[in-house]
């Protein structure tokens, strides 16, 4: 597997119009004591990336839409050949804004919706209006006819939601919808007792494989569920064959987990993290050059070496395509090397050590 970066979520800004209850960075209104950075250091950025690669580079927050450069930054960007996307809670979306996206260069959007309903995307959004202001940004969109993908954020309390979400980002006219299973990070470590547990999620995931299987008119994926990939595999030999369908600015991987081997997130204050939901930093921006970081760091380099994971992951057959997830590892258990703790598969080599010689030879 060759490590290069394909896709970058950057926190341009840690300020949010809302509050929701399993935000990774817990975003505020109004950030005094720790202000965003400037335009110039944004350019900055933007140059020292570009002079790596050309991965997509994802304008996050946060809500991005809170920074008045922020057009500025993605039209920079675009320039400088970066793939610039934009992923909004759509609150704060008008017509004078989408021109805005199009201007810039912005190549897709990803809109966060969390409930079929008003009651339920509201309640988990922890504000009145979210859902609306979804709605309204998905209509938006397609007048002005920019391109837009749903994200979707699931724990025990919205769960029910799944397979109603998918139907309405399908309505809606989303290009893809992406399934994320919740990792405790952020104001997210809050809700460790709501997470959606390990037996509910293999079943969720085995939704999502005929889901899948039979769609034709909408690109969906799981997010933070490197287990699906073994899934995929389980079923296809069973089945005789599965071809999935290529995703637009994917993060680039047929791999399960793939934080700081082809993804990484830059925070607002400069530091590179695995992904989205991974707490430690590998490095800084304002410091250091992204080459040196993302080829050079000690935790890039220790999640790259995959014989040295733990448990159940360091056994499992599929460690080469799932991988389990790194960050709900670390939130779990305070080791990201550990193993996968919501994975409920029992990998064949633990099995052999935990039956009888005789019965070894039965084992699939």
């Amino acid at each position: 597997m060759e490590f290069k970066p394909k896709w970058i979520a950057w926190e341009v800004t840690r300020r949010c119009n809302l509050r929701c209850i399993h935000c990774r960075s817990a975003s505020e209104a109004v950030v005094k004591e720790h202000p965003d950075f400037s335009t110039g250091d944004a350019f900055r950025i933007l140059d020292d990336i570009a002079s790596y690669g050309s991965p997509v580079v994802v304008l996050s927050g946060g809500e991005p839409l809170m920074r008045k450069d922020l057009f500025e930054i993605a039209r920079y960007g675009t320039e400088k050949g970066l793939r610039i996307c934009l992923a909004t809670n759509g609150v704060l979306i008008d017509d004078h804004r989408c021109g805005q996206i199009k201007r810039a260069g912005i190549r897709i959007v990803s809109l966060s919706l969390d409930g079929s309903t008003e009651d339920v995307h509201d309640g988990f959004r922890a504000q009145k209006g979210a859902f609306r202001g979804v709605m309204r940004a998905a209509e938006l969109f397609r007048k002005h006819g920019i391109e837009f993908i749903v994200n979707s954020s699931f724990t025990r309390r919205n769960q029910e939601e799944i397979p109603r979400v998918y139907r309405l980002a399908k309505e809606l006219g989303a290009t893809a919808w992406y399934m994320f299973m919740i990792v405790p990070t952020g104001r997210g470590e809050e809700i460790m007792n709501d997470l959606i547990p390990k037996e509910d999620y293999e079943e969720i995931l085995n939704w999502h494989y005929r889901m899948e299987k039979n769609e034709r008119d909408i690109l969906v994926r799981p997010t933070c569920a490197p287990h699906y990939y073994r899934i995929v595999l389980q079923k296809a030999r069973l089945e005789g064959g599965f071809k999935r369908r290529t995703l637009k600015f994917s993060t680039g991987g047929a791999k399960g987990c793939i934080a700081g081997q082809l993804i990484c997130l830059i925070d607002v204050d400069g530091n590179v993290l695995p992904c989205s939901y991974f707490p430690l930093p590998a490095g800084n921006v304002f410091s250091r050059p992204f080459k040196e970081i993302w080829e050079n760091s000690r935790l890039f380099r220790e999640l790259r070496d995959f014989k040295a994971y733990k448990g159940r992951c360091g056994s499992c057959e599929y460690l080469n395509v799932c991988g389990g997830c790194r960050a709900r590892a670390y939130a779990v258990s305070g080791d990201y090397l550990d193993e996968e703790p919501f994975c409920s598969y029992v990998p064949r080599r633990v099995r052999e050590r935990t039956v009888p010689a005789a019965e070894g030879s039965s084992l699939p």
